[in-house]
């Protein structure tokens, strides 16, 4: 967590909000869309059996279309193996 921090830190020049974020991204000022990712890339992160069509169904009603939803996926899941 503490590297994907100080990246975010680093890409948004804005310590207050990655520290934010790092601590609780529910507390944070987001968009919907960034919301309903985080949301999923928790459930894939810490219980991938969740993840239900209608799951996706929500992603998509937040914007996303499925090769957003395929990227999002897959970087959530990279993150999870090399961690």
């Amino acid at each position: 967590m503490e590297s994907h921090a100080e990246f975010l830190r680093l890409v948004t020049l804005d310590e207050t909000f990655a520290q934010a974020l790092r601590r609780d991204w529910r507390a944070v000022d987001l968009s919907p869309a960034d919301r309903a990712m985080l949301g999923y890339v928790e459930m894939v992160t810490r219980d991938p059996r969740q993840v239900q069509p209608e799951t996706l169904d929500g992603l998509r009603s937040a914007g996303f279309d499925d090769r957003a939803i395929l990227q999002i996926t897959m970087i959530a899941a990279w993150f999870c193996y090399i961690n």
